[in-house]
Order: C-alpha cells, then sequence, then structure tokens
C-alpha cells in the first residue's frame, strides 16, 4: 500500500510544482507580451524530417497551469476516494496519461500533435470511462469513445486537406486559408470536430453517460480536460472561423444545448448527472460566446468554470461515498449537519456556478451576459442565454434544498462518517481558487477594462433571472405528493423534457438498435449461413468424411483391402478391355 501512496504523492507534488512554474512563466509571458515557438527536429533522414513543435504563449500556459492543479488535487482526492481499490497504482497512471495527452493538445500549433492529443484523451477516457467494468461502464464507454470518433475523422480530414499547404502547422496558414476555399471546408470540419468533443447537440449523450467513470475521473474530465479540447480548438482556430456561416449555424446550437441542458437538470436526480449536466449548459455558453467572436470571454469562462466544477464534482463523490454509494437526491437531505466542512464547499461551488457576485463564476458570467445584451442579436438568441441563466439557479437552488434543507429521507439510516481529511485538505485549493480565480483572471487576462453602459433594467436583468430561477427552484424542491399527481397531467411532456429531448434515443439507441439488429441477421443468414455452409464448416464435413473413409480403408482388416485390390484389378481390366 505503501508503494500506491507514494505514486500518489510524487504525482500530487509532480504536478502542483508544474502548475506553480506555469503560473510563474504566464504572468512573465503576459507582462512582456512574448510567444515561444519551439520546433524540436527528432528525424532527419534524406528529405524527410519529423519535426516536433510547441507554442508556448501566455493562453497555453494558463491552461496547462489549471489542468495540473486541478489534476493535483484530484490525485490527492483519489488516495483516500480509491483507497479500497486494488489497482490504485492503475488508476493512477492512467489519470496521469490523461493529463499529459491534454498538455499535448494544449501546447500544439501543429494538426497532427493536436490528433495525437485528441485521439489521446479519447483511448484514455474510454479507459477510465469503463474502469468499474460492469455493463453499464461499457455501454457508457463505447458510446463515449464512438460520439468522440467522429470528431477524430473530422480531423483526419482536415490533416488530409491541409497537405494542400506543404505543413501542417495551421497556426501559419490561418490568415491565408481566409483567401482560399478551404475556409468553409476546414472551418466546417473544425466545427464539427469541436461539437463532438464538447456535447453540443445532436451529440449531446454521451456527457451524462459518461458519470459511469469514478468520480475524481468526472471532476478531472468535466471541469478542464476532456469536453473543454473542443472550446479550446475553436479558440485557437478562432481567427479563421470569425465571419463563415458555420459560426453561426454553431451560436444557435449551443444555445440550444445550454437551454436543453439546463431544462434536463431540473427533471433528474442523479446527484451526478445534474452536475453532469450543467457543465454540458456551460459548454453551451461557452461555444456560443466563442461563436459571437468573444473568444477571450469564452476562455475566461472555461478557466474560472474549471475550478468551481472540478469542487463541486469532489463535494458530490464525498457525499456519494458518505452514502454507501446512494447517488439519488431524493434520499439525501439534511447533511450541512453531518458534513459542514463539505457543505460548504459544495455551497460556495454552487453559488459560484450561479455567477452569485464576487465569486469565480460571477466575472465571466455576468461579463458574457452584459456582452450579449450590447450585442446586435435577435430576441431568440437574447432569450436562450437569460433563460439558460435562470435555469442555472433553478436547478442550483433544487439540488441545495433536497441536499442541505429538507429532512434526512433514508429509511435505513446508513454509517454517517466523519469527513475524511484528506479528501477535505485536496478540496481546500480548489475552494479558494473557486473564490478568487475569477478577479484574479480578470485583472490579468484583460490589459484594458470593459466599460459597460446598458439601461438599468437590462443591467439588472441577470439578477432579476437569477431571483426568478432561485424562486423557482424553491417551489420545485417543496413538490409533495399532490403536486406530483398534479405533474402527472403533464406526463408526455415531463418525459420529453427530462429526457434530453430524445437525444439519446436519437442519436444513441436510434442508430444502434437498426444497425445491431442488422448486423445480428447479417451474422446470422451470411457469416453463421450461407458462407459457413459452404465455405468453412463445408469443406471440413467433406474433407472429414472422406478422411474418415479413407482411415477406416487403411487401417482396417485384411479383407477389405483384398476386396478394393480385386475391384481396382477389375476396373483396370475393363478399362485396357476398352482401349484395345
Amino acid at each position: 500500500m505503501k508503494n500506491y501512496n507514494s505514486i500518489c504523492f510524487i504525482s500530487f507534488i509532480f504536478l502542483l510544482m508544474f502548475s506553480l512554474l506555469n503560473m510563474y512563466y504566464m504572468v512573465y509571458f503576459l507582462m512582456n507580451n512574448k510567444i515561444i515557438f519551439l520546433e524540436w527536429e527528432i528525424i532527419s533522414f534524406n528529405s524527410m524530417n519529423i519535426v516536433f513543435s510547441m507554442l508556448i504563449d501566455w493562453m497555453s500556459l494558463v491552461f496547462m497551469m489549471f489542468v495540473s492543479l486541478i489534476s493535483s488535487s484530484v490525485i490527492f482526492y483519489s488516495k483516500s476516494y480509491m483507497s479500497s481499490e486494488l489497482n490504485l497504482n492503475r488508476f493512477i497512471y492512467l489519470v496521469l496519461m490523461f493529463v499529459f495527452t491534454m498538455m499535448l493538445l494544449i501546447i500544439s500549433p501543429n494538426i497532427i500533435s493536436i490528433f495525437l492529443g485528441w485521439d489521446g484523451l479519447g483511448l484514455v477516457s474510454y479507459c477510465l470511462v469503463i474502469y468499474y467494468q460492469n455493463l453499464k461502464s461499457f455501454n457508457a464507454g463505447m458510446l463515449t469513445v464512438l460520439s468522440n470518433r467522429i470528431g477524430d475523422v473530422m480531423l483526419l480530414m482536415v490533416i488530409a486537406w491541409m497537405m494542400n499547404y506543404g505543413s501542417w502547422n495551421y497556426i501559419f496558414y490561418l490568415e491565408f486559408m481566409k483567401e482560399d476555399l478551404s475556409m468553409q471546408i476546414i472551418s466546417c470540419l473544425i466545427i464539427l470536430g469541436a461539437m463532438t468533443k464538447s456535447a453540443q447537440i445532436p451529440f449531446s449523450s454521451w456527457l451524462p453517460a459518461a458519470m459511469a467513470a469514478p468520480t475524481p475521473v468526472s471532476a478531472l474530465v468535466h471541469s478542464s480536460t476532456l469536453v473543454t479540447a473542443g472550446v479550446y480548438l475553436l479558440i485557437r482556430f478562432s481567427n479563421l472561423l470569425e465571419g463563415t456561416i458555420f459560426f453561426k449555424m454553431l451560436m444557435l446550437i449551443s444555445g440550444l444545448t445550454m437551454f436543453m441542458a439546463g431544462v434536463s437538470a431540473n427533471y433528474e436526480f442523479d446527484l451526478k448527472k445534474i452536475i453532469a449536466l450543467s457543465t454540458l449548459s456551460q459548454l453551451g455558453l461557452m461555444m456560443s460566446i466563442l461563436s459571437m467572436g468573444y473568444y477571450d470571454l469564452a476562455f475566461f469562462h472555461l478557466l474560472t468554470h474549471a475550478m468551481f466544477k472540478a469542487l463541486l464534482f469532489m463535494c458530490a463523490g464525498m457525499i456519494i461515498h458518505m452514502l454507501n454509494d446512494n447517488q439519488d437526491i431524493r434520499y439525501m437531505g439534511g447533511l450541512s449537519t453531518y458534513i459542514p466542512m463539505t457543505s460548504l464547499c459544495i455551497n460556495i461551488s454552487n453559488l459560484a456556478l450561479c455567477g452569485i457576485p464576487f465569486l469565480a463564476g460571477f466575472y465571466s458570467k455576468d461579463l458574457i451576459l452584459e456582452m450579449v445584451s450590447m450585442s446586435n442579436m435577435n430576441i431568440l438568441i437574447f432569450f436562450l442565454y437569460y433563460f439558460s441563466t435562470g435555469l442555472t439557479m433553478f436547478y442550483t437552488i433544487r439540488l441545495l434544498m433536497y441536499l442541505m434543507i429538507n429532512e434526512f429521507n433514508l429509511l435505513s439510516v446508513y454509517q454517517l462518517y466523519d469527513e475524511d481529511y484528506i479528501m477535505l485538505n485536496s478540496m481546500m485549493m480548489l475552494l479558494l481558487m473557486s473564490v478568487i480565480s475569477g478577479s484574479l483572471l480578470s485583472w490579468m487576462l484583460f490589459n484594458y477594462p470593459y466599460m459597460i453602459y446598458l439601461p438599468l433594467n437590462l443591467k439588472l436583468m441577470v439578477i432579476y433571472v437569477v431571483l426568478l430561477g432561485g424562486g423557482f427552484g424553491y417551489l420545485m424542491s417543496l413538490m409533495n405528493l399532490f403536486s406530483i399527481n398534479k405533474f402527472i397531467m403533464t406526463y408526455k411532456l415531463s418525459n420529453y423534457l427530462s429526457m434530453m429531448w430524445f437525444l439519446p434515443n436519437l442519436s444513441t439507441y436510434g442508430l444502434n438498435y437498426k444497425f445491431l439488429n442488422l448486423g445480428q441477421i447479417l451474422m446470422k443468414t451470411v457469416d453463421l449461413g450461407w458462407s459457413e455452409l459452404y465455405s468453412g464448416q463445408g469443406m471440413f464435413m467433406i474433407l472429414k468424411n472422406n478422411s474418415i473413409i479413407m482411415n477406416l480403408c487403411q487401417t482396417n482388416n485384411y479383407k477389405i483391402y483384398l476386396y478394393s485390390f480385386i475391384l481396382w484389378m477389375l476396373f483396370m481390366t475393363m478399362y485396357l478391355l476398352m482401349i484395345i
């Protein structure tokens, strides 16, 4: 066990030091406006060069700082959370591989190395989702990896298309591509690839399914690594994508994703799935503000969101651990009495998610909504943004009421043991960052102040929808049997809204059942049917029967040998007589 713990500890120290180093360099690069482009020639053979490129600027450094800080907390947290796991060693290695493939993606100015990081994320996330090795995990893992394969294929097509330019360092060609037809093709492929990774409609169904992974993995995947890779890729390509028709379509799709996830979270009772749907909603927010051209705001929200979402998942893991792996929020309640520190963390991270003033989420969310108010957008986009913000407050207050205020609902009282200090210590760092990272980043990233002048009601619109959403969330949490009976009157509508607009049925089951049934029919009729009869098994049976007869003739008694010899002589005699 000591060996396992030491691997956790070494990984934690290494990632924490790496995070602090990145922070130091990020401040230096930002102050001096520096960018370093490194090329390392691995092989030079005749006219063939294999070169590994790295782009180090303030954006890649700050993102690496956040990824390594969160992953160090997650690994420290895993030491306690996964302590009963026999293969903790393997788990830590998988998490480290996941982090390093994300880092490869972050520092790549080259589409090939981006693809290596991108595909590595998909592969390692599959290994982590199926970690518990039960039927649900296998199904979720397959759905995750196959959804992400679509994005991989899009990137492969971009690689093939960029052979026209003579180099895969896309960063040099962004301006040049604008003059060319390839602007439309590459922008379409890049946006589709990013949509699969960041789970936008119609690829949303894999994100809640990926909750089958262990909670530390969820904290890492759904905050700063896998799902944000798509947003980060679009930020890097934003120079090329601006003004294309696909960007305008992305705005509508991401707005609908944000709305759909917010509605579905209000119908969900699985603690981890509620947090996963809130991630989906925030990804929609990042994508939509990015498609309006404010890529710095999208990046700002990506970073602040990473902190409080990782903390939220860690708190959820602590609660699930404490209630003997029970995830249904209807069985929870009064947790602030039993686990006060975890309750403090979950409340602060939830309020940061809502955008309560002076927490991390407020600085990015409020800025995004005010920029939307200033933009020349139609009423639909305006409605999607503000209504989704209200829904965030709605499901957050509902969750807090179920967890903290309502009475403890388990019939058989589980062993409510004390909070684990290792888990608490790993959460404290993220708690601090959830409070200060918003103001810290807003001072550092924007070298000019955003001064936004709006009419009073428009300025206060965020507060209006937050209060309205909070009120509705409170009322929703008070539902009793009578109101549930009323609820059943709108059963079909609530079924539609709670099932993510039937997206799993359309994009998962709808595709799978038709093709799987077709595959089964083909297997039975062709593989195990005619082709088997006339090739493998058929030939085998003929040869086997003939060899049995031959064997019988060869190894049986003298009588059969003489009998066959006489027959043979008879045939030969007849043949000779016919010739003569």
